[in-house]
This record gives C-alpha cells, sequence and structure tokens, in this order.
C-alpha cells in the first residue's frame, strides 16, 4: 500500500507498505528506516525550527518537532534507536536569481542544516543524502528493505 507524506505531515509505518513525498522544493523529505523491525517513517519538513515561528497551528512542518515525533512513534512501534539510519533529501533552493545561497532567505539550505543537527541529535546516522541545488524532487521508501527511489525532472536516480 503507497502512503503520501504531504506537507508538514510524518508517517510511519511497516513492511511492506510504501511511503511518498511528492513535489518536494525547498522542503526536506527525511526517510528513516529500521532493517531489523522493517519500521519506516517519514516526515515531509516544511522549515527549520518551530523555535521562529509564530504560527504553530501545525508544529510537524518544524524539523525539530517532526523527527522527534516520528522516532518516538517508530520506537513505540517497536524500532530501536541504534538501529535507525536516515536518508534525506530536498531542500533545494528553487529560486537562485531571487535568493542568494547564502542568504537567510534560502529556506533549503537552511532546513538541511536544521535536519542535520536534529539527527545528530538523536545519534541518527545520515547513510545517503541528496539536497540542495535547484530542482524539486519527489521520493519513495519502500519499508520492506529500506530502498529510495527519487525523482525529478532533471533525473532519476535509485538508493539501494
Amino acid at each position: 500500500m503507497d502512503i503520501s507524506v504531504g506537507l508538514g505531515e510524518i508517517k510511519v509505518t511497516q513492511s511492506p507498505h510504501v511511503l511518498k513525498a511528492i513535489g518536494l522544493g525547498s522542503c526536506v523529505a527525511v526517510a528513516l528506516y529500521d532493517r531489523e523491525a522493517q519500521i519506516g517513517g517519514m516526515a515531509h519538513i516544511v522549515l527549520p525550527s518551530s523555535g521562529e515561528s509564530l504560527d504553530k497551528a501545525n508544529s510537524l512542518k518544524f524539523t525539530d518537532v517532526a523527527i522527534a515525533r516520528m522516532v518516538n512513534e517508530m520506537q513505540r512501534r517497536g524500532a530501536q534507536i541504534q538501529n535507525i539510519k536516515a536518508k534525506i533529501f530536498g531542500g533545494a533552493n528553487m529560486f537562485p536569481e531571487i535568493i542568494n545561497a547564502s542568504s537567510d532567505m534560502d529556506i533549503g539550505e537552511r532546513n538541511i542544516m536544521a535536519v542535520r543537527k536534529e539527527l545528530d541529535t538523536h545519534s541518527i546516522e545520515i547513510s545517503f543524502e541528496e539536497t540542495g541545488g535547484h530542482i524539486g524532487r519527489s521520493v519513495i521508501l519502500d519499508t520492506k528493505d529500506g530502498s529510495v527511489v527519487v525523482s525529478s525532472a532533471n533525473l532519476n536516480s535509485q538508493e539501494g
């Protein structure tokens, strides 16, 4: 069964399900997987930190809240933190002609940095990363084996 992960959502499931985040621009998809338990999770991160926003209507759109909640849900279902690996995707600067890469306005780069920091806080290793650039991406995580398929307008790749 395919499970879509929309903007500001997290989903956690077990094999044989597939998790999908479609149309990532500056957003970052964080795919977590415990190979032993065959439990996977995906977050569709919109903004770097809940502390930077007054609008907390959907707290799962923030890196810190979404990753912590996803890790907790995976553990509740039987995943072990030491077995969880991360794969991260997205964080593009979709408007490079307007937004300088070193600018605070580069939400994609800020999202990438926040995701790396939050995963480090949970001692979760990033085993694969396809981030940055100027292209949108879509990501599919297969919970049978933790493999990921990434597609964009310019390329298609598969990470095992």
